[in-house]
């Protein structure tokens, strides 16, 4: 299983992004998705996960700011940035738990600098 992230970039105050995971193999339609993210000197945070069905949840620090889907089909996973914030500045990560042999799954990362 891989996974591959894809979409960061260096975005202004207030501009969105779109990030993307697209896992290889056949075990991704079974299991939820988690997106974390970390920035500089800060511990790896949880900031939205959507179960294998497609219901989503998110942090409070993206709340409102963001949308995560997936497509099956596609395996493919994406996370909608709005509104973005400096402190939004991160490496983002894709996760995929696989709920069959409990194995974290990871992606290399994204990298999303938000600056004017």
């Amino acid at each position: 299983v891989q996974l591959q992230a894809s979409g960061g970039g260096l975005v202004q105050p207030g501009g969105s992004l779109r990030l993307s995971c697209t896992i290889s193999g056949s075990i991704f339609s079974a299991n939820k998705i988690n997106w974390y993210r970390q920035a500089p000197g800060n511990q790896r945070e949880l900031v939205a996960v959507i179960t294998s069905d497609g219901t989503p949840n998110y942090a409070n620090t993206v709340q409102g700011r963001s949308i995560i889907s997936r497509d099956n089909a596609k395996n493919t996973c994406w996370l909608q940035m709005n509104s973005l914030k400096a402190e939004d500045t991160a490496v983002y990560y894709c996760m995929l738990p696989d709920i069959l042999t409990k194995k974290n799954y990871w992606g290399q990362g994204t990298r999303v600098t938000v600056s004017s």
